[in-house]
Order: structure tokens, then sequence, then C-alpha cells
């Protein structure tokens, strides 16, 4: 998950090789971008960073991007498998300019093994979930025939029920 199913533009790699530098730690990859329906240009880019010491990274981050601390929202999330509470932070860049949005996931090293699994869950998908993520994609980003809260819900319930994968808590605080 250190690369993408996706080609990045020359913009985007350069974008988050600077990041990975400058925090001196590893980017992992996870949802549409290592899947077959990322729309370039549309789609977020989702970023997982860990580290042990979550402060100084998330500084780090919002010093770099220049985006105020308010950006920054804390998440819990809850494992349907075995009830673990995981407590990270979520900061959503967008560079309007470049048409890049990143949504940077920051957890501590410790649960990393938990959450690389979790999104990797979601990465190798049936042909079938592709597919009609890709329709509702095309009727949200191209058509504008529906609302981002239908588009959210048809996404969610291809990424959990229709696959087989239970939906877990994950809260934004």
């Amino acid at each position: 998950m250190q690369t993408t199913k996706h080609e990045l533009s020359s913009y985007e790699t350069i974008f988050f090789n600077n990041i990975k530098e400058y925090l001196d730690t590893r980017l992992y990859f996870y949802g549409s971008i290592q899947r077959d329906d990322y729309f370039k240009g549309k789609s977020d880019i989702d970023v997982d960073i860990f580290t042990d010491n979550e402060s100084s990274t998330i500084f780090k981050l919002q010093t770099l991007l220049n985006v105020e601390k308010g950006k920054i929202k804390k998440t819990i999330w809850k494992s349907f498998k075995n009830n673990y509470l995981i407590r990270g932070h979520k900061l959503v860049y967008t560079d309007v300019v470049n048409d890049l949005r990143v949504e940077f996931s920051i957890y501590n090293e410790k649960y990393k093994y938990e959450m690389l699994r979790e999104h990797n869950r979601k990465a190798q998908i049936p042909y079938y979930a592709s597919i009609m993520l890709i329709i509702i994609k095309i009727l949200y980003y191209n058509l504008n025939i529906i609302s981002k809260q239908t588009y959210r819900t048809f996404k969610h319930k291809i990424l959990t029920t229709m696959i087989g994968i239970p939906g877990d808590d994950f809260i934004t605080i």
C-alpha cells in the first residue's frame, strides 16, 4: 500500500514525496486509489500515517501544508470484528489549484497492523461491487444527479453489506 494502483500525476508524486521526506515516515495509500473505482481529479486520495509521536507528526503536517489546527479532527474507530477502539486524527486537505484532495489519517504506530488490515479488506473487492461503485460515482461526480449523502449511503452499503464486510463504527469528533 506504499504504492498506488493508479498512477499519480507528477505534481501528486512530488507532493507525497515531500510529505514522506519531511515527516521521515512511510505513507500508506488506501481507498479508491487502490481499486478500479478511482476517478482522477474527483476521488480523494486516502493516506495513512503511523507514528510514535502523533502530536509532533500532526504539527509537522500542519506546518508543511499550512493548515489551521481546527482542520485536524480527532477520530475513533471501533472494529466490528474484535471491538478494538482506536483513536486517531484526520485531516482533509484540498489544493484547488492543482485539483488535489487528500484525506490523511494519523495513528499511533501501535495501531498499524489493525488499520492496514482493515483498509486492505476493502482494496480487493468483487467486480460487481466495482461496477456499482463506478456507476454511483458517475451519477455523483459526472452527472450530478444524486446528492452527496445519497452517494455516501450507497458507497457504504456497497463496501459493507453488498460484499459481505461488516461495517465498523468510525466517528469524527
